[in-house]
């Protein structure tokens, strides 16, 4: 009886025998709410999935702080403040990490042998000890504030919990062992024996290049071409088109939606602004900001930001060498309530339906229907020419690339955002690999390599496009190693691979990472054909004479052909046809691309699990999202 905090511990705090009085009519009687905004509140409760107290939050009808007395008084139950009094760090051991999440709960001091237990949902109290089982302590429940009982979680968890969002990607499917296993040897020894083959031979070693180039563009070419003829035939514009959401016959679940920042002292205010433009019910959705516990700059940003109930904040503890979006992503995925998971990223303005049309969906969609992703578009393509051809070339991959794809019925890279997963298949998958740094390309395969679906859902999330060309670079390098590195982690076993996806699949596995990533780091043999017209010799007429050379040039100007005519179908329609002239220019826009898939080789050796982070917040909207 020494511990100073036992002097908030109401000496009632045993629950008396017998029902307690309904949480709504203390609420009325109490003079908190009217009789009609409660009935308001329970017509409310039939349609969604949600407690009577969240909805009365979310409908700004009652305060939490209200609330919490409230609970405390139905279920005589002592309040306590769990930032003035913490638990101390010694009691963690008291109840296992995995039930507080679960629960919702969190340990916080021992009164002799009777554990007194945190929570703000008293109602569930005996589940907890149902789980706990008959050698567990005896306890009893004291009300705090779900933020707080978090942020205690996170404090007295922090360390194991960091070690599993680490490791939850089963080792055989993850790239963490990348370069513990000969893979920097592999690639310094395949660099040597490149340099030899120049000086020895510079002549065959630039045809090698070109024929591998030339092969490499005919499978990206065959693989555009068959999938705008399976849009062209299914209906171009299909895929975007949907009915306007409506009630649903069905209760609506929760969601969570976790929103990863960093060095983000830009994009808060107006990532606010645009969540509280989504219509679905409030007390239904979670919006998770998730910070990274070292990023002074964002969470700075964010104590300045007036945060509505809904909207929370977890913070990632530092761990060695290893600062990535799907470490922050596992970690925060515990703390999240939803039976449904997102990700937003910190520039995104999604449609104000969208996560209607994400339930509507999962409810109707097979079960094995894992993931659905979301179209993606930019808000500023008329900042510059750099983001003009970044729109073209985002829309060519959305509106007809991808969709084609999936129309093939080949395996769909995930983009990083406007995801959104049934959650009890992505915790069976582990979650996002920590060490990837395109973890949601990664995710994509494994989803089809355990038997599971991903949709593309038509509904469109507005980003900004990156419009500096260094910045551009940083951001397609990382893309690029980490598609190779992905590349390089399932092709471990290709028999086992082959048995998993079959062989359509995985011959469009080689065309989506190996073939797009040798596109960019044989871009220069390519363009090395428009020197022929200008009467420049080219090694590969030296070598396999001038029909070889002339087939190859002609495949090259088909390909850019059958290029152009995708930028102008992708962009045709009202919203993108501002873009047209700019189509002719991509060629131009490209060549970057090359640098980027240089720094991404060197990166695979030097920093396979670096995170070159992407700046937002640089251009203005230009266009009303």
């Amino acid at each position: 009886m020494s511990d100073p905090r036992l002097r908030l511990v109401h000496p009632e705090g045993v629950p008396e025998p017998g029902l307690p009085a309904p949480l709504g009519r203390q609420l009325v009687e109490t003079g908190l709410i009217t009789q009609t905004e409660l009935l308001n509140a329970l017509g409310l409760q039939r349609r969604v999935d949600a407690q009577l107290g969240d909805i009365l939050m979310a409908e700004g009808v009652v305060q939490p702080d209200d609330l919490l007395a409230a609970l405390a008084r139905q279920h005589n139950a002592q309040l306590v403040d769990l930032n003035a009094t913490p638990p101390r760090r010694k009691i963690a051991s008291a109840l296992p990490s995995s039930l507080c999440l679960q629960h919702h709960v969190v340990p916080w001091i021992w009164v002799g042998n009777t554990l007194l237990v945190a929570t703000a949902r008293p109602d569930l109290f005996d589940h907890l000890r149902r789980c706990m089982g008959a050698f567990g302590p005896a306890m009893l429940p004291v009300i705090a504030s779900p933020g707080a009982i978090r942020t205690q979680i996170n404090r007295l968890y922090c360390t194991q919990l960091a070690h599993k969002a680490i490791t939850r990607v089963a080792s055989v499917e993850s790239c963490r062992n990348w370069g513990r296993r000969g893979n920097a040897l592999w690639l310094w020894s395949a660099g040597f024996a490149l340099t030899s083959c120049v000086i020895l031979s510079p002549a065959w070693t630039v045809t090698m290049a070109c024929l591998w180039a030339v092969l490499t563009l005919m499978m990206t070419t065959l693989m555009k071409a068959a999938a705008f003829g399976a849009q062209i035939i299914g209906g171009l514009h299909d895929h975007l088109s949907s009915a306007p959401p409506v009630p649903p016959p069905f209760r609506l679940p929760r969601v969570s939606v976790m929103v990863p920042l960093l060095h983000e002292k830009e994009i808060a205010n107006a990532l606010i602004k645009r969540m509280e433009r989504l219509t679905y019910p409030k007390s239904l959705l979670e919006v998770v900001l998730v910070l990274e516990a070292s990023d002074t700059v964002t969470r700075d940003t964010i104590a300045r930001t007036d945060l509505p109930p809904w909207i929370s904040v977890i913070e990632v503890p530092d761990a060695d060498c290893l600062t990535t979006k799907p470490r922050a992503l596992n970690y925060a995925l515990d703390f999240c309530k939803g039976s449904i998971i997102g990700v937003w990223d910190a520039e995104d303005a999604p449609e104000p339906d969208q996560i209607e049309k994400v339930v509507l969906r999962f409810q109707n969609a097979p079960a094995n229907v894992a993931c659905l992703q979301g179209i993606l578009d930019y808000y500023n393509p008329r900042t510059n020419w750099m983001s003009r051809c970044f729109t073209i070339e985002y829309a060519t991959w959305w509106r007809l690339i991808l969709p084609g794809i999936a129309r093939l019925g080949l395996v769909i890279p995930l983009g990083g955002t406007t995801l959104f997963f049934r959650r009890d298949i992505l915790e069976r998958l582990g979650g996002w690999d920590a060490h990837n740094v395109t973890e949601d390309a990664d995710l994509g395969v494994r989803l089809a390599r355990h038997g599971y679906r991903t949709e593309l859902l038509p509904t469109v999330t507005h980003e900004e496009a990156n419009c500096r060309p260094w910045r551009w670079v940083r951001q397609r390098s990382r893309w690029l190693k980490g598609f190779m590195i992905t590349y390089f982690v399932h092709m471990r076993h290709p028999r086992q691979l082959l048995r998993e996806l079959g062989w359509k699949r995985v011959m469009g596995l080689q065309v989506i990472f190996l073939a797009t990533f040798s596109q960019f780091a044989a871009a220069p043999f390519l363009w090395s054909f428009w020197l022929i017209p200008l009467g420049v010799p080219h090694p590969v007429q030296m070598t396999l004479g001038s029909a070889a050379l002339w087939w190859m040039t002609a495949l090259f100007l088909c390909a850019e052909g059958l290029s152009l005519i995708l930028g102008l179908a992708a962009v045709s329609g009202r919203a993108h046809r501002h873009l047209l002239p700019w189509v002719p220019t991509m060629p131009f826009y490209f060549p970057l691309g090359a640098l980027a898939a240089y720094k991404a080789l060197h990166e695979m050796i030097a920093q396979p699990f670096f995170w070159d982070k992407t700046q937002h917040g640089y251009a203005e909207a230009t266009e009303d999202v």
